[in-house]
């Protein structure tokens, strides 16, 4: 299945399952997303509020259209069928069911100039006995094979600020009065950050559905295989 909506993240809280255990959630506020165009296959969503200024007067035109306020986030979500849905139709948390499994995406948290050992987990140096290389870097190519540094060398430089995407996260809890989905785990970016929500394309087993196992062949049994 194939579809999706925008939305912000709001934070993080906690919730227990029924059999006591500990999970920690992320509350995002999903939609309501106008559809602002429609091309093969695709809805073009929009969320959030701009003022009008700070958009190109390009698209003003597409918002007076459609009677819409324009819109700070816009993004491309593919739908299974778009039969009935024209522009400026809303898009809700309705999509989506408790129990579904989304992917999620999302632009990560800026953490500057960072090390390698932060940056790309490195192992480091000693940590004592007189040595002079705890966490810098140590050799990044061979000298007479290739006799150069390869491309894509992991090195100390910025860290975060790139989009991400976060598979298989399970939503808890839908209110559709307040367009809240509450997910389970955290997902990339800061609080009130734009996200990506969409249905999950390597889908998992639902927890009521539970995994079976496959049965042996007839031929496996004669042959006392397990």
């Amino acid at each position: 299945m194939k579809a999706g909506l925008l939305g912000k993240k709001l934070g993080m809280t906690q919730m227990f399952s029924e059999d006591g255990k500990f999970m920690p959630v992320t509350v995002i506020e999903a939609g309501p997303c106008p559809v602002l165009m429609i091309s093969k296959g695709k809805a073009l969503l929009g969320f959030g509020e701009k003022k009008e200024k700070n958009i190109p007067k390009s698209q003003i035109a597409l918002y007076k259209k459609l009677n819409l306020t324009p819109k700070a986030f816009t993004r491309e979500v593919e739908f299974d069928s778009l039969e009935g849905i024209n522009a400026g139709h809303q898009m809700t948390v309705e999509i989506f069911k408790e129990r579904d499994f989304v992917d999620i995406s999302g632009i990560s948290k800026g953490k500057g100039f960072q090390g390698g050992v932060k940056r790309w987990h490195w192992l480091g140096g000693p940590d004592g006995h007189g040595s002079m290389h705890h966490r810098r870097v140590g050799s990044i190519g061979a000298s007479s094979f290739p006799s150069r540094v390869l491309k894509g060398q992991r090195l100390p430089g910025r860290m975060g600020n790139e989009r991400k995407t976060v598979q298989n996260l399970e939503i808890l809890k839908i209110d559709k009065d307040q367009n809240i989905i509450m997910i389970k785990g955290p997902v990339p970016g800061a609080n009130n950050g734009y996200l990506e929500i969409r249905i999950a394309k390597k889908r998992k087993p639902s927890a009521a559905q539970g995994s079976k196992k496959p049965e042996p062949k007839d031929a496996d049994k004669k042959q006392g295989k397990k």
